[in-house]
């Protein structure tokens, strides 16, 4: 396994107790600034003049943070100004994990792959067997999530700029398709 699957897997772990904490509790719909605040029986005068702003400025990010408005930086200062700590992840949707992620998009890919070269090849009169088609597909699946790259997330009609790996990825779907194609004759 590579240093790379060793690292998803890793940071897979430590998002699946953010995404507990997150599915579990959410955000409160006053957001957390108002939340926290008021928690502490603090009003918006006083945060503001912790922060040297006004009120009404203490009541523009506040409502700014339930519209997701809000930059990074203030959530950070207001944090600051209640004693609190600013906290801040991006998790996977649902419950899914980064390796799912990128089980599916090279699905999506190898699919879309392996029905090109189907097409041409019932074009030229060469149909191609469903089964040899899935266990392809499964195969060049594999392969790509082995070989990540930066062009993995480029849409598929850029494939213009593929790496020498990939042009030799589909130059071996292909030939695979072909020998199994000839072996049945």
């Amino acid at each position: 396994m590579s240093n790379r699957w060793l690292t998803i897997k890793q940071l897979d772990r430590q998002l699946q107790e953010w995404q507990a904490v997150s599915n579990k509790y959410g955000k409160p719909r006053a957001g957390w600034v108002k939340t926290i605040r008021e928690a502490l029986s603090m009003s918006a005068e006083q945060l503001a003049n912790r922060l040297g702003l006004s009120r009404a400025r203490i009541v523009q990010l506040e409502n700014a943070e339930t519209q997701d408005a809000v930059t990074l930086r203030a959530l950070r200062e207001a944090a600051n100004a209640m004693e609190c700590e600013f906290v801040y992840t991006i998790v996977p949707k649902g419950n899914h994990r980064l390796e799912d992620i990128i089980k599916t998009r090279a699905e999506h890919i190898a699919s879309e792959r392996i029905a090109r070269v189907a097409h041409t090849m019932a074009l030229e009169a060469q149909a191609l067997d469903d089964d040899l088609l899935k266990i392809q597909k499964k195969e060049l699946a594999r392969s790509l999530m082995e070989h990540l790259n930066k062009k993995f997330w480029s849409e598929p009609d850029s494939s213009v700029s593929e790496s020498k790996n990939e042009k030799q990825q589909k130059k071996n779907t292909f030939k695979k398709l072909i020998e199994s194609l000839q072996k049945k004759k």
